[in-house]
């Protein structure tokens, strides 16, 4: 027993000895023979300094851009849209939960009036309607523009525009490939294709900064249509920044509710006035949109949305499809419109089906002989 206690100092300082060593390996740990350097005063000194600012900047595509610096997208000016919306068709939409397809007939069951709506609707019929109006020819007339834009871009090329009306056409509503390559032959388009696609945007929102009229009888129409309530939407190809700036100098801004640009990234003009009736919060088959081209009129009869024409870009007889064709808006009123939707409920344009009833056969006539 005594000894046992004459060794327990030894054993006790073995152990102290161990704990301090495993102390001092976790306060100080090994440092491999790296030197840790002193921080330079000067640069702590700099840390405490204001941050001088700094002017953004930006980076130009390699596309072409404005004189703002804004990127320009030459595919979206000069080419000849998809229609869009065949039956079945539509575009989608990302949420949290995954993406979601929107058709044309998921919207007219999601977008359903509710009650209250229903209520307000049934005093105020016009308020139920929204109008969709196309860009080109319909809130700004941009034949001339276009037309001027490729000459100024022949003059700059040393080339020549030939004054022909199937030229113009092509001008007008075939892509720029197209035209560069196939109608106007220039020897440079092939090898010089992407530059001229870019100068040619360029040029033309140039010149759209410049556009300050509407097309004639417009901001009387949206006026009257505004006091009656009806939400408006703008949908057009340009860029959000460029075609707001556009209505601001128009005067138009004030009237549209809505706008979809090409930053929405609608691939079609079906899925352009789909958007717009999104934003609008109407369902398509309640919406009238504003067109001048045919293709346009059908694109909205895909989205089961009517169609008014402005006749004038296009002959009379090529807007056949239309529900309403006026030479100006000034022969427009807000009747036009619930007229467009007499007779119509909820099953506009829905698929239906006719019995034909089986005639009954018909009585042969017979000579009876007295004999």
């Amino acid at each position: 027993m005594c000894g046992c206690l004459n060794e327990l100092p030894g054993a006790l300082s073995l152990v102290s000895m161990d704990l301090s060593m495993r102390s001092s390996s976790l306060l100080s740990p090994p440092t491999f023979g790296l030197r840790v350097l002193p921080f330079p005063a000067k640069l702590r000194l700099q840390r405490l300094k204001r941050p001088i600012p700094v002017k953004p900047l930006i980076v130009s595509s390699a596309i072409g851009s404005d004189k703002n610096g804004f990127p320009i997208i030459p595919n979206q000016v000069f080419m000849e849209e998809a229609i869009g919306a065949e039956y079945g068709e539509g575009f989608e939409t990302f949420r949290s939960d995954g993406p979601l397809k929107v058709d044309v007939d998921f919207l007219n069951e999601k977008l359903q009036e509710g009650f209250l709506q229903k209520i307000r609707y049934a005093m105020k019929p016009d308020e139920a309607f929204g109008l969709i109006f196309s860009w080109d020819n319909v809130v700004a007339d941009t034949r001339d523009l276009k037309l001027f834009t490729w000459k100024q871009l022949a003059f700059e090329e040393g080339q020549e525009i030939p004054e022909d009306s199937d030229v113009h056409k092509s001008l007008l509503y075939a892509g720029a490939d197209h035209v560069l390559l196939k109608v106007l032959l220039w020897e440079k388009a092939k090898s010089e294709l992407d530059r001229l696609k870019s100068r040619l945007s360029q040029l033309y929102y140039e010149n759209l900064l410049k556009f300050t009229k509407p097309v004639e009888g417009l901001e009387e129409w949206l006026d009257a249509v505004s006091t009656a309530r009806i939400p408006c939407a703008a949908a057009s190809y340009l860029d959000r920044r460029n075609l707001v700036e556009a209505l601001h100098q128009m005067g138009l801004k004030k009237y549209f509710q809505a706008i979809v640009s090409e930053e929405d990234g609608m691939e079609s003009k079906a899925h352009r006035f789909l958007s717009a009736a999104v934003k609008l919060d109407r369902k398509p088959s309640k919406c009238v949109v504003f067109e001048d081209d045919p293709r346009g009129i059908t694109a909205a009869h895909n989205c089961t949305m009517m169609a008014v024409a402005l006749i004038g870009s296009h002959p009379a007889y090529e807007l056949v499809q239309a529900d309403l064709a006026v030479a100006s808006y000034s022969e427009l009123s807000v009747i036009n419109l619930r007229r467009l939707f007499a007779h119509k409920g909820s099953t506009f344009m829905d698929l239906q089906k006719q019995v034909i009833e089986k005639s009954p056969p018909k009585r042969k006539l017979t000579i009876d002989t007295i004999f």
